[in-house]
């Protein structure tokens, strides 16, 4: 039997939910909620995660090992990417999904990473390095898993926000996260009181996003542009069909105590600064490392490395997000739904998978959950919401950073339903709603 019950404010900031969701579509700047409303009653699944009463969740698949991104073929063909490779050495798994599980029927793919999705007949992968696409049969398959093309290659890999995320919009480019390798472009890298790099030279390869053609072999960076900068890391993203543009989910930076213990408390370093999503277009620049977004003072605020005080406003030629979550929550997915099997509210809004902090302390640990955010006219509007919840097996679980499953990827089914990876366990959930 399904218990329902209200999650209240106490229960989700014992858990470490506290939520700020910047939300008025009509101002440039990002602005933030006080206190968190967890919307409607909720329901416990037997997937052992609580969503809206209405919605079920099951666990569709166990123990695949570290499920970075996930995608769904529009035939109902799972792809899901590992971010090491298999006990066999292969990093992509293809699932078939009947009567309520998913069983591996291929692996291919010797490579791990992050990235991977479908458009147009081809599945795109990525390594940490490289991206690669597959030719899909009729049934959505990858039928010959030894033909592959190298899309992309030599992309910089530092071992410090590595993963190459992936997405690509309708006019044949392809776009992919370059994260820098670094926290703040120090001159030696989180190390107390050391000040930026003048003109950080890491944005020349790194600290943004990239564009490339989709269907162009042995691409390199000469061959694509860098399409936004200033952006830290990047790991969740998506492409707007509403207002035909690329999203975009930041991974703001540490240590604000730790690196310059005069201008700031612990507090402050455990709840600053915002994650951030962007609504971004070509040549755009977020800010990153000069400035970083106070979802309290709903400002960009100059970075301590540039000589910031914690108060000093960033520069108006970088661009504000257009929404603004708790610091350390680490948003690892952005996906737009556009199927209807939920309810109208859904529709075009945005899903959020957030990994969860390790570095709010002495805050309680937060995240772990999937959030939604509604959209309106391609915007953000109205208070986002926890939208599944649980993930990390407890209260204390979350409070402490022990989460037993770690949302990463999200995907949508050819039905409208909504799957969710984890890296923790190697798990998929599959969340409906009937009527």
């Amino acid at each position: 039997m399904k218990k329902t019950f209200k999650l209240t404010l106490p229960a989700l900031a014992v858990a470490g939910a506290l939520f700020l969701n910047a939300c008025n579509s009509d101002s440039k700047k990002a602005t933030t909620t006080d206190t968190l409303t967890a919307g409607s009653d909720t329901t416990q699944t037997e997937a052992g995660i609580a969503v809206p009463e209405g919605f079920t969740a099951t666990i569709i698949a166990k123990d695949l090992g570290g499920t970075r991104h996930i995608t769904v073929s529009p035939k109902g063909i799972i792809y899901v990417k590992l971010g090491k490779p298999n006990k066999d050495g292969k990093g992509i798994l293809m699932l078939v999904e009947k009567d309520g599980k998913a069983e591996v029927k291929a692996a291919f793919g010797g490579y791990g990473g992050t990235g991977i999705t479908i458009k147009n007949g081809y599945l795109y992968a990525s390594s940490n390095t490289e991206i690669f696409r597959y030719k899909l049969n009729d049934a959505d398959e990858v039928a010959d898993t030894a033909k592959v093309e190298k899309i992309v290659t030599g992309l910089l890999d530092r071992h410090q926000h590595e993963s190459k995320s992936i997405v690509l919009d309708d006019a044949g480019n392809l776009y992919t996260n370059i994260g820098a390798y670094s926290n703040s472009c120090q001159i030696k890298d989180r190390e107390k009181g050391s000040l930026g790099k003048k003109d950080c030279p890491i944005l020349d390869s790194a600290g943004g996003i990239w564009q490339f053609k989709a269907d162009k072999p042995n691409q390199t960076y000469k061959d694509g542009q860098r399409y936004a900068t200033g952006l830290r890391n990047v790991v969740g993203l998506d492409w707007n069909k509403q207002d035909n543009q690329l999203f975009v989910m930041q991974h703001g930076r540490d240590g604000l105590h730790d690196l310059f213990p005069d201008l700031y408390t612990v507090q402050q370093q455990a709840e600053l600064p915002a994650e951030t999503m962007y609504a971004l277009k070509k040549g755009d620049n977020a800010g990153w490392p000069y400035i970083y977004y106070d979802q309290q003072q709903h400002k960009k605020i100059v970075a301590p490395e540039y000589g910031g005080d914690s108060k000093k406003e960033g520069d108006a030629k970088f661009i504000d997000p257009v929404a603004a979550y708790p610091g350390h929550l680490a948003p690892n997915a952005l996906l737009f739904y556009t199927a209807s099997q939920f309810p109208a509210e859904y529709k075009d809004g945005a899903f959020i998978a957030f990994h969860g902090s390790w570095n709010r302390a002495p805050e309680p640990q937060a995240g772990y959950y999937v959030v939604f955010q509604p959209f309106k006219d391609g915007k953000p509007n109205g208070e986002g919401k926890v939208f599944a919840d649980g993930f990390s097996g407890s209260p204390e679980n979350t409070a402490k950073g022990a989460a037993t499953h770690r949302p990463c990827g999200l995907a949508q089914g050819p039905d409208g339903s909504l799957y969710v990876s984890e890296d923790s366990k190697g798990y998929i959930y599959k969340i409906s709603y009937k009527k």
